[in-house]
């Protein structure tokens, strides 16, 4: 722990020492700033508009054209939805880079707390919450999803984004461009930071408190965060940095539990009171006995920027990041004994501890109350050279490497001989790494627009797990399992966008992969297995049409097909049962093979007026899931064979008298499981049933007014309808520890600029402190308080 407190003083020291610089360069630089001229600051305008990409939308078809680099291809054949940073910082409470998502249409992010750094998966239209692996985030062009695995502990890196260096983000939803894998089956998300035309700097804290009372219990928990940024341009060159710091405390996440038992107490058993009657998932009665899983998280967040301009629309650019995690999970008991002392599995000496409830016998044991410590530090550096389009030819070359660089969980696991036992699970050198090179091309004359490229994604899972004789602060010892792995992709692209007549644009592409998974070995303290390499490739198709009806309605049809591999921790991240079986993946998994559609009818109105319908189909076969592996009777991911989704989405915005903007969306899905060999209890029980949390509802509203010129209200709500955990829909009571609620919660925030430097927040997440859960309770009713400095 000692190791840890050093580290978190020096990361903080070096904050401050950010902090200062930025205050002392501003002091200098504010006199040179009061002499500059009209002439100095026209050029740094023309130059922030040469560097960032601009949004036209022809007939439908988004065309995207800048310096700065973009997962984005030229030309974006689906629909689109945007936010600018201007609007986060204004209208969201944003503590997290993935809140700038929350009232987009279809879109829900997992976050349990601030700062959630191993659940916050994104979900989309035909996606649930346990499928990370189905939707694509990038920063700057710089892969940020973590698509090592699929599923809760495999959410994208959001740490490595502050919100307030957010220039804008956009979401393309479906598989529709060639440029993208079949992980885009859902959506991708692409968010644009900052980069200065002139001298600036920032600085940002924010205090948040949420009053926790969950199951009578009550607690505070408070997250305290911290972040400055400084940067310049100067000629050709510019560059950026930043340091963040989130020290956060979440609600528990887990909670121990008992069926009614309907045994007498052993000899010795303490009888105990605290315990709280409930109704479980399916509905049935039981006891929750204390919670778990309470993490108490500092996060630090570095970053550098670098950008040369060789020449006017050729642009150099380097981006280091580095991210740390301390983090602690505890637990507490909810049970007394007589004197009012607190009764847990250590009660009597042991580690286990007999306890009598309402005259009934319960065992407590280490799992009730799980205790771990994670001291995580990983890094990412990328590199690109972009030339934006000029005289019909841009082009791009870019790669990017992100490495764990250490990443240790420690858990409490203690035996009848050694008290305080636990394991360790390492996971240093695992990460992934991506090149890339594609082209824009508008032949002269022509009325076509070809984006074409070429690329390879590899991922590495490099896992060890070690007995500890001190779970807190010991050395590893004994090797007790090790799952190894590597995949990749190699890929290449084309597609032409085809303004073949007037009101008419078509886009036509195909992407072909050819991925392989290799090194895969399985190790236990008994078993050792090392798997044969595989190879597939596969061919995917898209095309998109629109017509522009008049100068205000589009109507665009598209289709895509998306072959989803599986990810390494699919296929070796499990184990062996007794017998010597593997458990819980499975190596020979068969890739997801997707076909999306959709027809939208678009209406673009002055100012910000939009109004948008869609209507969207997908059509997944070999879908990958865990369910009862009957081989070898333990859950295991598995080929589901057919989930067909279909469903509409309304999505618009209206400016209103007096200064106010609504915006909105509604989406319906029917996503059912078609066809599935396999079975959660007994076959045929998951035919017919709601593909897991992906409800039938959805909707988001947001008014913005803005009050006066210096003052802004928002005020937003978001709904999710009736939504299950289990493939066999069998966890009907979604209010309930491990299960899938809907919910209706509504946020307030106020903006108001003092000056031209200082400006203050203020707001209030689930006002009406909606308990809902994802598995793990989300948050209640949370303030939110900050104040930024801009120069």
């Amino acid at each position: 722990m000692h190791s840890i407190s050093r580290a978190r003083r020096l990361r903080a020291g070096a904050l401050t020492v950010l902090a200062s610089a930025c205050a002392a360069a501003c002091t200098t630089a504010y006199a040179a700033d009061a002499a500059e001229d009209t002439e100095v600051r026209e050029q740094a305008q023309s130059q922030a508009q040469a560097r960032t990409p601009t949004r036209v939308q022809t007939l439908g078809i988004v065309r995207v054209d800048g310096g700065a680099p973009t997962s984005l291809p030229s030309r974006i054949p689906t629909t689109m939805e945007g936010v600018t940073g201007e609007d986060i910082a204004r209208d969201i409470n944003a503590t997290d880079a993935e809140d700038a998502l929350k009232y987009l249409p279809s879109l829900v992010v997992r976050k349990r707390y601030i700062g959630d750094y191993n659940h916050a998966v994104l979900s989309t239209r035909a996606s649930g919450t346990g499928n990370s692996a189905r939707s694509l985030v990038y920063a700057d062009g710089i892969l940020l999803s973590n698509l090592l695995g699929n599923g809760a502990t495999f959410a994208p890196r959001w740490g490595l984004v502050s919100p307030e260096e957010i220039a804008r983000v956009d979401v393309m939803y479906g598989p529709f461009s060639a440029a993208y894998s079949g992980n885009a089956v859902g959506a991708v998300v692409d968010y644009q930071t900052r980069m200065p035309t002139r001298f600036e700097a920032h600085a940002r804290v924010g205090y948040s408190h949420q009053p926790n009372d969950l199951y009578g219990h009550q607690q505070d928990d408070d997250a305290k965060q911290a972040s400055a940024s400084i940067g310049s341009a100067a000629g050709a060159f510019s560059w950026w940095l930043h340091a963040g710091r989130t020290d956060s405390e979440g609600q528990p996440q887990t909670f121990a539990n008992r069926s009614l038992s309907a045994s007498a107490p052993v000899a010795g058993a303490v009888p105990v009171t605290g315990a709280v009657a409930g109704l479980n998932r399916n509905n049935q009665p039981w006891l929750l006995l204390g919670s778990g899983t309470q993490y108490d998280t500092v996060q630090d967040q570095a970053k550098v920027k670098l950008a040369y301009d060789f020449e006017p629309g050729l642009r150099a650019m380097y981006v280091f990041g580095l991210w740390s995690n301390d983090s602690d999970g505890r637990s507490q008991s909810f049970l007394q004994d007589a004197n009012g002392r607190t009764i847990d599995h250590r009660a009597g000496g042991g580690i286990t501890q007999p306890v009598s409830i309402d005259g009934k016998g319960y065992t407590l044991g280490a799992s009730d109350f799980p205790q771990t410590r994670d001291e995580l530090e990983h890094r990412m550096h990328a590199v690109s050279l972009k030339r934006r389009v000029r005289d019909g030819l841009g082009w791009e070359v870019s790669g990017s490497l992100y490495d764990y660089l250490a990443d240790r969980s420690r858990a409490y696991a203690p035996t009848s001989t050694a008290a305080n036992a636990g394991r360790l699970t390492d996971q240093a050198g695992t990460g992934w790494n991506t090149l890339s090179a594609k082209l824009t091309w508008t032949p002269d004359g022509s009325d076509h627009t070809i984006d074409a490229g070429v690329s390879q994604e590899q991922f590495q899972l490099r896992t060890r797990v070690s007995s500890l004789t001190d779970w807190r602060a010991g050395d590893a010892g004994a090797l007790t399992s090790r799952f190894d792995g590597d995949t990749r992709v190699r890929a290449a692209f084309a597609q032409d966008a085809w303004a073949f007549a007037p009101d008419w644009t078509a886009v036509l592409g195909l992407r072909g992969e050819h991925w392989q998974s290799f090194d895969g070995v399985k190790q236990s303290t008994t078993n050792l297995r090392n798997h044969p390499s595989r190879a597939q490739t596969a061919w995917s198709p898209k095309a998109a049409l629109s017509y522009g009806l008049s100068e205000q309605w589009v109507i665009k049809a598209s289709t895509g097909r998306a072959v989803r591999f599986p990810t390494v921790s699919e296929l070796f991240q499990g184990g062996f049962n007794a017998a010597g079986q593997f458990i819980n993946n499975d190596p020979n998994l068969k890739a997801e093979r997707s076909w999306t559609s959709e027809l939208s009818a678009e209406w673009t109105g002055q100012d910000r007026d939009a109004l948008r319908v869609t209507l969207f189909h997908e059509d997944s076969r070999d879908a990958l899931y865990s369910q009862l592996n009957v081989a070898t009777n333990a859950n295991t991911v598995q080929n589901i064979d057919r989930i067909r989704t279909r469903g509409a989405e309304l999505s618009g915005t209206a400016g209103l008298p007096q200064g106010v903007t609504l915006t909105g969306s509604v989406t319906f899905a029917d996503s059912i499981i078609l066809a599935n060999a396999g079975y959660a209890t007994v076959p045929g029980d998951t035919i017919g049933k709601w593909q897991p949390r992906v409800p039938r509802w959805r909707a988001t509203l947001l008014a913005q007014w803005q009050a006066r010129d210096n003052l802004s209200l928002s005020l937003g709500a978001r709904y999710s309808g009736k939504q299950f955990s289990t493939l066999d829909n069998s966890d009907v009571n979604g209010f309930a520890y491990m299960a899938a609620s809907k919910y209706f919660t509504v946020d307030v925030r106020a903006q108001w600029k003092i000056d031209r430097q200082w400006t203050l927040a203020a707001g209030v997440d689930n006002l009406n402190n909606y308990q809902y859960w994802n598995f793990h309770p989300y948050p209640g009713r949370t303030f939110q308080v900050e104040a930024r400095w801009d120069y």
